[in-house]
């Protein structure tokens, strides 16, 4: 930038930033927030009273809502992080949101510019009403996959990034498979052990469970069951905090992302990466535009493909595979992006830093069926 700016950066109340486990958003928002404050910028983030972020900190809960185990409904507190940040509104250039659908609501109540990163589904049954309304918000996706499910939207495109430079790396690997995500059925988690069966291999999984609802439900009833019948080659770690899980990649031979559901990114797909340990998943989301088929790692249509792609992960450069990662998705290239983001909702944006905007009606296009 040509000059530090005054930016609110606005978490959910969920997590705290960073979490301490599980959750994709606030390490983003993390990285994000450090690299802009050593960047020169002025950063204040309204995020939960047990968050430890540099610059200013605005507490807009006392403690993070899902690791003190709250189970009721939270827009009550998404919407008094609301109230805090238009209250204080007048003292920023930039308000960078990060509520998901509420940012919306954010940008309509107050004159600063806001940007409002997605990082959840787009595809939902009622978005087409809510994003063809008038908007003075940035719209930001966080891949090309995310931002496909409504082309004809303005969209520009920043995909996360993390520091990735400190993640394990170990030339000599274990034999066992691993699982890194939620207990969740889009998440793929029961295939996952089908596929380590199918290849014969022991697997390790590290997944965050659900306290209450429809993934709950999912865990009781069919995870349990699927883990006991698997035996002794199966090992469920439960939820693991970050240098455990880093540390589970950095060890096994490949990592299993086998859910069918379109992943928005896939941020455990560059973890695993960084430790240069290959990925076997479906074709499915932003995935597409991290695994290099036949490079990082390979993709599947089903688990027996998967299975069967196994055995071929020993042919990759693991080296090559974490060189490649760092570059393409460190938390730099990610500021980069969302300077450039800034400085466009400003309207300053010059030529030589204009934000990666994507033609979503031509990429429609060229992704059809009759499409050349």
């Amino acid at each position: 930038m040509d000059r530090p700016l005054r930016i609110a950066q606005v978490a959910p109340p969920l997590e705290r930033v960073p979490p301490e486990r599980y959750g994709g958003t606030e390490r983003v928002m993390y990285e994000l927030i450090v690299e802009l404050v050593r960047r020169g910028h002025d950063v204040t983030t309204f995020a939960s009273g047990d968050s430890e972020v540099p610059g200013r900190h605005v507490p807009t809960v006392p403690m993070a809502l899902r690791p003190a185990d709250f189970k009721d409904d939270p827009m009550g507190y998404f919407l008094t992080t609301m109230h805090a940040v238009l209250d204080s509104a007048y003292g920023f250039e930039i308000i960078h949101s990060h509520l998901e659908w509420p940012s919306l609501l954010l940008a309509k109540a107050t004159s600063v510019p806001v940007v409002a990163t997605f990082h959840g589904r787009l595809d939902l049954p009622w978005s087409r009403e809510l994003l063809a309304s008038p908007t003075s918000a940035s719209l930001v996706a966080i891949s090309q996959s995310q931002a496909s499910a409504h082309p004809d939207i303005d969209w520009t495109v920043v995909h996360n990034g993390l520091s990735l430079a400190g993640a394990p790396f170990e030339r000599r690997r274990s034999e066992a498979l691993c699982f890194v995500g939620r207990v969740a059925p889009e998440k793929g988690i029961v295939e996952a052990i089908e596929i380590a069966q199918l290849a014969g291999r022991p697997l390790r999984m590290a997944a965050k469970i659900a306290p209450t609802g429809r993934e709950h439900d999912y865990y009781l009833e069919v995870f349990v069951p699927a883990l006991e019948a698997a035996g002794s080659s199966v090992e469920f770690l439960g939820e693991l905090a970050g240098p455990e899980r880093d540390e589970l990649l950095a060890d096994s031979y490949a990592a299993l992302m086998p859910g069918s559901w379109p992943e928005p990114f896939g941020l455990a797909a560059i973890e695993a990466l960084a430790c240069g340990t290959p990925v076997l998943a479906r074709r499915v989301g932003g995935l597409t535009e991290i695994i290099r088929d036949g490079i990082d790692g390979f993709f599947g249509d089903d688990v027996t493909e998967l299975a069967f792609k196994v055995p071929e992960v020993e042919s990759l450069d693991r080296r090559a595979i974490r060189a490649s990662v760092l570059e393409r998705f460190s938390a730099e290239r990610m500021a980069d992006g969302y300077e450039a983001v800034y400085r466009r909702a400003l309207g300053r944006e010059s030529n030589g830093d204009k934000p990666r905007i994507v033609d979503m009606k031509k990429l429609a296009a060229a992704q059809s069926p009759k499409a050349g």
